[in-house]
């Protein structure tokens, strides 16, 4: 089995396991979250908006955004980085790649925080995604300029004993579920 086949196994079993964490989702499930950022206020963030069965940080972003710059991803093309638009609570939004919203009104920022979404985690910082790179590629070029801390954020259910991953794969400096917080 090769390590793709891997990966897609994984993601398969993790998409399963983050459904069902999403519709038993309890209240308030961005609350710590919140916590990690009050203690970042003013430092430049990036966040994203939630698709599909992904954990909701969309209440710990409008809190962050009324002390400092908070984006969200924009999708240029397959292969290449992400680039991150600024985003307020009330902003205009329209549908960008893949189904994901932006703002209506482009205004490129750069974070030093990246809040992630992700379909499992290891404890050990491991990611997966959901086999674009995107993520992965952004945070390699954004490391090469500056320190930048990486925050997976996802429902505690998404946790995994292992990940496949490879050399590219980028870790993960935080994670942060519904139920807590996880240092690696």
């Amino acid at each position: 089995m090769t390590l793709a086949d891997r990966k897609a196994d994984a993601r398969r079993a993790a998409l399963l396991r983050r459904k069902l964490a999403y519709e038993t989702r309890p209240p308030g499930q961005a609350g710590y979250l919140s916590e990690v950022l009050a203690g970042y206020r003013g430092v430049p963030m990036a966040g994203y908006m939630p698709m599909r069965t992904e954990i909701d940080p969309l209440a710990a972003m409008a809190e962050a955004s009324a002390h400092g710059p908070v984006g969200v991803p924009v999708i240029r093309g397959a292969g290449q980085p992400l680039v991150f638009s600024l985003w307020e609570p009330d902003c205009a939004l329209i549908e960008g790649p893949f189904g994901a919203r932006i703002p209506a009104e482009e205004r490129l920022m750069e974070p030093e925080i990246v809040i992630l979404p992700l379909v499992a985690f290891t404890r050990a910082g491991d990611r997966l995604g959901y086999g674009g790179g995107f993520y992965d590629r952004t945070l390699e070029g954004l490391r090469s300029r500056r320190a930048i801390m990486a925050i997976g954020f996802a429902f505690a259910g998404q946790e995994a004993e292992d990940l496949p991953t490879e050399p590219t794969d980028q870790r993960l400096d935080l994670i942060v579920t519904e139920t807590g917080i996880i240092t690696p």
